[in-house]
């Protein structure tokens, strides 16, 4: 059931968003990509809690954590002037770190059926802002690959397993070792 909610808000959001778009102008394209990134986030965060995965949403809070933290030290390392003038943030595009950060958690922790879709949508993310004369194509880029880079690397693929126990023993000695996932 849970899936079936899922996979229907991933299609209303992705035939909404490009609905909002297609007036074409650069205000519809901004809000599109503030709600995509939005929903993205939640998702990352929400789903595990929805579903008693404290360590999900914890490691997903840490992926967008890390994908802004590192995001936001380039945008002053390298202030580059945005398209449309605005001001000097532009590089590397922070909505699209963010989004690909919630999606590559999704696609970690929760499988393709839900992490495809949430590629599909950061990629909209990432188009948007690009639309949005708010970054140039690379500054979208490096964004998706810091996003890719801190979702993957932070979450763990879930596991149904929290602890194991492994009896050991040889012609000198025995015992039990015991590893669990907290």
């Amino acid at each position: 059931m849970k899936n079936h909610i899922i996979r229907a808000s991933c299609a209303v959001f992705l035939v909404s968003a490009p609905m909002q778009a297609q007036a074409k102008n650069e205000k519809a394209w901004a809000t599109a990509s503030d709600v995509g990134v939005a929903a993205l986030s939640i998702a990352a965060i929400g789903l595990p809690v929805v579903q008693g995965d404290k360590q999900g949403a914890f490691q997903a809070a840490g992926s967008l954590g890390a994908s802004a933290l590192v995001t936001t030290g380039l945008k002053y390392t390298f202030p580059e002037l945005r398209p449309d003038g605005s001001d000097r943030r532009s590089f590397p595009s922070g909505h699209t770190s963010t989004a690909f950060a919630a999606a590559a958690t999704l696609y970690n922790r929760q499988g393709a059926d839900i992490g495809l879709p949430a590629m599909i949508a950061a990629s909209f993310v990432g188009l948007a802002r690009v639309q949005a004369d708010k970054h140039y194509w690379y500054d979208v880029v490096v964004g998706a690959g810091i996003g890719t880079a801190s979702g993957f690397l932070i979450t763990n693929k879930r596991s149904e397993r929290q602890a194991l126990v492994l009896p050991w023993g040889d012609s000198k000695s025995a015992g039990v070792s015991v590893a669990m996932r907290f």
